[in-house]
């Protein structure tokens, strides 16, 4: 196994050029699917060999209900520096599972809690809240309980071709289930520090997404830039948690989304050419999702063969 299974735990580095290229070579949908596959894979490989490693550890700690042979010296030659990575495992992987276990839960709550607060308000695809602060944000709730929550307070605020083009921006939120992909990206970055980049690069790339989708809705863009914009400049702020993390019209990048819906259509392509710098960014990050992942299986059958082996029938 050698070092082979500490690779995962270092290999989102190579993520780190597509996340910031993607934001401005690939077509929004593209971008969001392919960082988040990556973050995903990634995260789980990380998580699968710190788990391994946490094997050795455990073995080690006087009292455990781990079969004796777990703790011979062929298991622990396994793993390199098995004293100091085995033990520091221990608490690390049981950190990754509390904090995404209490951001999963979390993300229910509040889920759960949103539908509970328009429970008194008509069933209807559009919930209009009877508030001043201007806000609008997506509520998933499978398949026909998908709603758009609005404000009276952002409202007022915009024109009617502005207004449909809200509401055709939080539809595209829910019908592309923008939520997942950010709840996805959310929990990679907690299961390893290093895919951060990646959960802020969805951030963007999912609203720039519900932009295009919205621009195409409404038949125009510089309508759905100019809803944003005014958005940005009425809004003081919204709820204090919004499912998943999903946001109105106003939200990071917003210069930048701005700029894009001026300029023409981001061309699709589901993949880029290797012949430019994102299509090598691509690949890189690719590559290292593949290396992490055949590093953790390979790993996780070594281990098994081992503790197999150490483990009297």
């Amino acid at each position: 196994m050698g070092v082979f299974v500490f690779l995962p735990l270092v290999l989102p580095l190579t993520a780190w050029p597509i996340a910031r290229l993607a934001e401005q070579h690939l077509h929004p949908r593209t971008a969001t699917r392919l960082l988040t596959g990556v973050a995903a894979v990634m995260a789980v490989c990380s998580t699968l060999c710190l788990a391994l490693v946490m094997v050795v550890g455990t073995a080690q700690l006087p009292g455990n209900p781990l079969p004796d042979g777990w703790s011979d010296p062929e298991v622990r030659a396994a793993v390199p520096y098995d004293e100091v990575a085995g033990k520091a495992a221990i608490p690390a992987l049981f950190a990754v599972l509390a904090v995404c276990g209490r951001t999963w839960w979390r993300h229910a709550r509040v889920r759960r809690r949103a539908h509970r607060a328009l429970a008194g308000l008509r069933d209807t695809e559009v919930a209009v809240l009877p508030d001043s602060t201007p806000y609008a944000y997506a509520l998933p709730g499978g398949g026909r309980r998908d709603r758009v929550v609005v404000t009276t307070g952002l409202l007022e605020c915009l024109e009617p071709a502005e207004r449909r083009a809200l509401f055709a921006h939080e539809r595209a939120h829910l019908s592309a289930r923008h939520h997942r992909f950010l709840l996805a990206v959310r929990l990679a970055a907690q299961a390893n520090p290093f895919l951060r980049p990646l959960r802020t690069a969805v951030s963007y790339t999912t609203e720039r997404w519900a932009d295009e989708d919205a621009a195409q809705a409404v038949g125009s863009r510089r309508t759905v830039a100019r809803a944003i914009g005014k958005a940005a400049l009425v809004s003081r702020g919204g709820p204090a948690a919004t499912p998943a993390g999903l946001a109105g019209l106003a939200a990071a990048g917003l210069p930048r989304r701005v700029a894009a819906l001026l300029g023409p259509a981001p061309a699709v392509r589901t993949w880029p050419s290797l012949f430019t710098a994102v299509g090598v960014a691509a690949w890189g990050a690719a590559t290292g999702a593949a290396v992490s992942a055949m590093s953790s299986a390979n790993s996780a059958v070594t281990m098994v063969l081992i503790l197999h082996a150490a483990t009297p029938l």
